[in-house]
């Protein structure tokens, strides 16, 4: 039955992955589970509509999910674990290997965000090969071999962090392989690699399996992530021996009002919830898009510390999380090590200014994005806890803090606009480069103590809603040089931009070898400008789709088309 229905593009290490056994059990999951995926995004469509004609997510009735009192199952001592976890794609080896080993100062972290999703690259060699690397990570078997540098990555001696797996969405789908002529839900896809493979050798070992369930936006989702969950342990019955848990990314609208609903659809499942900074703002955006009054400030100034209602979302988190016995489990720390010691120094100060604020909330992890700032960042969690700090009765009240939807204070600048246009553009070009995540300085060239940030698919989102929302309403500038953002003012930012980077490109050229690759590179930042334009564009007309949606053919397409604006 598996021969004829499924099928799988030929990329590599698919053909080791994809065994008639696993087949089946892909197979099974996706007759179960695959209907109920589309009408889930039909729901969210639904949903963003309503909120287009002025009606926006808000909370449930109440239900035994909100006034009964029950907690999650007891959680694994594995996720109680204060300190920091760190995130990366696990598709790229050497930087996976990277993060299972002790950074610059010993230590190593307590868990691992092994990623498929924001940072990952969405192709299916990438979900193979992240599957792969999860599985030879769990037998300290992985290593890679850098040729062009002369390096060798291999898992070093002593106890690795706790693997956290991150998959795809369930807005996405898998173009390369197919059931019965249909792409099937990268969602059961990825997951299913994990737990047939990495999954099964964990609970062999007498390890935990553990989930970040992403992009949630409605308890009846998490319901099916369970439901995935109780399939999966029926077909593989190791998988009974240890538990399995996942945490829910708060990183959509709709999801802030169903925190504690969705804690309690998952059930036997269920372990935290996680405060996902970028996504939520995106998600926000996309939300208030259409409506004139909810134009942002720069984004870059809107602190979840110093903006008063974001703080109070992630402040209700903590409490519902208290409240039902689970892992509150805060943001990500970007930064990127510099050889300027002065810039390492200040992304040291700020990091660890944001940790200390959100373990003083309660949170008791968060995440990093290199293992260079990964002491700094888990630090705080850790001293405050063995100070003896415990919340208090009152932060495990979600009464308390009451979910209101406000513009942030801050001004509305071009080079706010610009600093976007410059993500964007760098950002796709490292996506077309097999990349899910990269190293961006977006003020590179400006003065001033900046480094380079760790940017994903999340910022790359927000950037493009931001950009869009001020061409939708001719936002003008509040402050710096005055304008109104239309498509010709948008479409020069970006023009200039990639211009820059690419005269900063050209300087470092120095022999045959650089001037090839600055050719290469030349060619993805003129694709990659059309591309964000095509991006912003599909903003404009409300079209929220992901990047992570397009084949690599959908964006050649793209770059050989007349421009978007």
């Amino acid at each position: 039955m598996a021969a004829t229905r499924v099928r799988v593009a030929p990329v590599e290490g698919a053909a080791t992955l994809f065994t008639s056994e696993f087949n089946d059990y892909l197979l099974a999951l996706h007759d179960r589970l695959g209907a109920r995926v589309h009408d889930l995004i039909a729901r969210r469509a639904a949903m963003l509509e309503r909120a287009h004609k002025g009606t926006p997510p808000g909370p449930l009735p109440p239900s035994p999910a909100t006034t009964g009192d029950w907690r999650v199952p007891p959680v694994p001592d594995d996720l109680r674990k204060p300190g920091i976890e760190i995130s990366g794609p696990c598709s790229i080896t050497s930087m996976f290997i990277n993060a299972l080993n002790p950074g610059p100062e010993g230590e190593r972290a307590e868990g691992d965000l092994d990623d498929d999703e924001d940072s990952g690259g969405h192709r299916l060699v990438d979900t193979v090969r992240a599957a792969s690397n999860r599985l030879a990570a769990v037998h300290r078997e992985l290593h890679f071999t850098d040729t062009e540098r002369g390096r060798e990555y291999r898992i070093a001696e002593g106890e690795l962090p706790f693997f956290m797996h991150r998959e795809r969405g369930l807005h996405l789908f898998e173009p390369d392989v197919t059931i019965d002529g249909a792409p099937v839900s990268a969602a059961i896809l990825g997951t299913a690699l994990t737990l047939f493979y990495a999954g099964r050798a964990q609970a062999e070992r007498g390890q935990g399996v553990y989930f970040y369930l992403p992009k949630l936006e409605s308890a009846a989702e998490a319901r099916w992530y369970r439901d995935l969950f109780d399939a999966s342990v029926e077909r593989l019955p190791v998988l009974r021996t240890v538990p399995i848990r996942g945490v829910v990314l708060v990183e959509s609208l709709p999801c802030v009002y169903q925190m504690e609903e969705m804690l309690y659809e998952l059930g036997p499942y269920a372990a935290g919830l996680n405060a996902a900074r970028w996504d939520l703002k995106a998600s926000i955006f996309e939300y208030v898009m259409t409506d004139p009054a909810s134009v942002w400030p720069d984004r870059f100034g809107v602190d979840i510390k110093t903006t008063p209602f974001l703080s109070d979302i992630f402040r209700r988190l903590v409490a519902i999380s208290l409240k039902r016995g689970a892992v509150p489990i805060g943001g990500m720390a970007t930064a990127l090590p510099s050889n300027d010691p002065e810039v390492n120094r200040v992304a040291g100060e700020s990091i660890k200014a944001d940790k200390e604020w959100e373990a003083r909330q309660g949170f008791l992890r968060a995440w990093v994005a290199h293992i260079f700032h990964m002491k700094t960042a888990a630090d705080p969690f850790k001293q405050l806890i063995a100070s003896g700090f415990r919340p208090t009765p009152e932060m495990a009240n979600p009464d308390n803090y009451p979910i209101r939807i406000e513009v942030p204070a801050g001004p509305i600048t071009l080079e706010g606009t610009r600093r976007n246009a410059r993500m964007v553009v760098e950002y796709v070009e490292g996506w077309l480069n097999g990349r899910g995540a990269k190293g961006i300085d977006s003020l590179a060239g400006k003065p001033g103590v900046h480094p380079a940030l760790m940017e994903d698919l999340a910022t790359g989102r927000m950037s493009v809603a931001q950009i869009a929302q001020r061409i939708i309403h001719r936002a003008r500038t509040t402050d710096g040089p005055a304008a109104v953002h239309d498509a010709a003012l948008v479409k020069r930012l970006l023009q200039e931009e990639t211009d820059d980077v690419l005269a900063r490109l050209r300087a470092t050229v120095t022999d045959d070898k650089s001037r090839a690759g600055y050719a290469e590179a030349e060619t993805r930042y003129r694709n990659s400008l059309k591309i964000a334009l095509r991006w912003i564009k599909n903003y404009t007309d409300l079209d929220f789709r992901s990047l992570g949606s397009y084949t690599r053919a959908d964006l050649d397409k793209i770059a050989a088309a007349p421009d978007a604006f």
